[in-house]
């Protein structure tokens, strides 16, 4: 069984009498340790698709299995639950708590999960080492440039130790050198910890870095291969 598997999932918004149909019949199989990216432009249903692989959101039908759970019909708490133990995200904006510092942040998925604090201080330490800001864990956000507080994020997005690590746009306010050094840390990490990697980007240059890619159009997927180019179908 791949770690997740969609099964013909649809997803549809309704406001009053309108419906908005946003994903239409997706079926797709991830296996564990993969390196994935899922390209579209805008509207394309890319983020509503990485919304319910991240167990944000539901699908109004179809299946999908985590780990072969089926999720699909899970409701907040048991959605909360699954996030919590089997999903680490990052997002464009770091969402970083700007009184706290490096190590403190990385820190508050663990305060959550009840960990001591010593284990927790030192995992979190742990984690901002691996992403290379040893030197940096008690600066707060604004004494970081935007790549390393991207580190941060990621760093806290990985020490609850997810099987999944989710990125959403994690470049887009970074230069291209920061951009760059970002993807490096998520290559890395998928190689040597086989972490299973699954970015959102609408830049063909950073999707290059995974060895598969997805591309969205109109809530359907048109191309799944090592390399999708705007022109190519499913």
């Amino acid at each position: 069984m791949p770690l997740i598997k969609i099964e013909k999932v649809t997803k549809i918004y309704r406001f009053g009498e309108q419906e908005l149909k946003v994903l239409e019949d997706v079926s797709v199989e991830i296996e564990k340790g993969e390196f994935l990216c899922i390209m579209g432009p805008s509207g394309s249903g890319k983020s509503t698709f990485m919304n319910i692989l991240g167990c944000l959101d539901t699908p109004t039908s179809g299946r999908y299995y985590l780990d072969s759970i089926d999720v699909s019909t899970f409701g907040a708490n048991e959605l909360a639950e699954i996030r919590n133990k089997k999903i680490g995200f990052v997002f464009q904006q770091f969402n970083l708590l700007p009184r706290a510092t490096a190590v403190e942040n990385v820190e508050l998925p663990l305060i959550y999960a009840g960990v001591p604090y010593k284990e927790r201080r030192e995992r979190a330490k742990d984690m901002l080492a691996q992403v290379g800001l040893a030197e940096r864990v008690s600066h707060y956000p604004k004494q970081l440039s935007g790549g390393q507080q991207q580190r941060v994020a990621i760093a806290r997005a990985l020490v609850n130790s997810p099987s999944i690590i989710l990125a959403d746009e994690p470049t887009g306010n970074l230069d291209s050198k920061s951009s760059l050094e970002i993807m490096e840390i998520f290559k890395r990490l998928n190689e040597e910890q086989g972490l299973t990697t699954i970015i959102v980007t609408h830049e063909p240059d950073i999707a290059s870095f995974g060895r598969r890619q997805i591309r969205f159009l109109d809530g359907k997927i048109v191309c799944d291969s090592a390399v999708c180019t705007m022109e190519e179908k499913k």
